[in-house]
């Protein structure tokens, strides 16, 4: 399921990561950042640590280490990763996600 046209009309986001691999759009606000992810390649997700970040999988598989834990969270699922917790994943091409990260500048938006 595509997020719908209203959240692909949203501003991008300067992330670290072609967009032919992942594709986000953000509503921002002085308390948090949200980010609609989309994954159109499997991805590696190198091990690294911000503010504190909640998401949920709404489509695809998401193989996370989260501090000492791994676990698969598919759709449905959500996870919390507290601040300054190393973590890492993998992820399946086709995986949408919705992530809100406290840090309100976690990422610039693209205006």
């Amino acid at each position: 399921m595509a997020f719908p046209d209203f959240i692909n009309a949203l501003p991008g986001v300067d992330i670290p990561f072609p967009a032919d691999v992942v594709q986000a759009r953000a509503v921002q606000s002085h308390d948090g950042l949200v980010v609609f992810f989309t994954f159109v390649q499997d991805m590696d997700l190198p091990a690294h640590a911000h503010g504190a970040q909640w998401g949920t999988v709404v489509e695809g598989e998401i193989d996370f280490t989260i501090g000492e834990h791994r676990r698969i969270y598919r759709p449905g699922d959500s996870y919390t990763i507290p601040a300054g917790v190393v973590h890492s994943a993998r992820i399946k091409a086709g995986t949408r996600v919705i992530d809100v990260f406290k840090e309100a500048g976690r990422y610039a938006l693209n205006r």
